[in-house]
């Protein structure tokens, strides 16, 4: 098979969108939870008069927090896999022979017979010895590697447009209490999240919008429990 056949084959699966998908997903969830969350919270409460500013205050700061926050994990990830990379060239340099015999352990526990793994694990060898421990051995490739940048900015831009659909919904006309509206446009927009992150990860539509609706709705009832409970007690 061609080469340019196996990259056409391989654009069908999801695994290149792992760098940055956790990211937007979590960050647009997050967006979504959080500011509602949190001006659900101020509401129950009774401070009405300051729900609009504590919104926007929750978007601004959770959207860099998520950016640095994204931007210090990836990077840190990024970091263990260099050092392995290290790591691995240095065996290899120290111990080439044994290096060789991990590989044929790799590809004999996988299934082969050892006189096919042997021919297997030299071919690997010869052609990228390097390239072959670091995706046999330690499951790192190139179109899975986390980029920090990209998640960085996913995450505060996800989170920025999450965090707009409560805030959106505190600014709407309504008939009854700001804490419906809130509620109403983040149910609306948890729903949209799920399925659109159902439809880029190519997962189950039903499956994945019920489990952000559900965690997405435990975090507003408990945070609305505790500013209900603050005005009660007049803290």
């Amino acid at each position: 098979m061609a080469l340019e056949d196996v990259y056409r084959r391989n654009a069908h699966h999801k695994t290149h969108r792992a760098g940055w998908l956790r990211a937007a997903v979590l960050g647009a969830n997050d967006g979504l939870v959080s500011t509602a969350s949190l001006m659900i919270g101020v509401s129950a409460a009774r401070a009405d008069n300051f729900l609009v500013t504590a919104g926007a205050a929750g978007i601004a700061a959770g959207a860099m927090s998520m950016a640095v926050g994204e931007y210090i994990s990836v990077r840190s990830q990024n970091d263990i896999e260099e050092s392995d990379r290290l790591l691995e060239m240095e065996h290899l340099a120290v111990d080439p022979a044994g290096e060789l015999e991990e590989l044929i352990e790799i590809y004999m526990n996988r299934g082969l017979n050892r006189e096919l793994a042997t021919e297997v694990a030299k071919a690997m060898t010869e052609r990228d010895a390097l390239e072959a421990h670091l995706r046999d051995e330690l499951g790192q490739f190139p179109h899975t590697k986390a980029r920090p940048v990209q998640a960085s900015i996913a995450s505060a831009l996800s989170f920025t447009a999450g965090g707009l659909i409560p805030f959106a919904g505190a600014l709407a006309p309504t008939l009854g209490t700001k804490v419906l509206s809130i509620i109403g446009f983040t149910l609306a927009g948890l729903i949209g999240t799920g399925v659109l992150s159902a439809r880029i990860a190519g997962s189950s539509y039903l499956k994945t919008t019920i489990r952000i609706l559900i965690g997405g709705s435990l975090g507003m009832a408990i945070t609305a429990g505790i500013g209900s409970l603050v005005h009660l007690t007049g803290i």
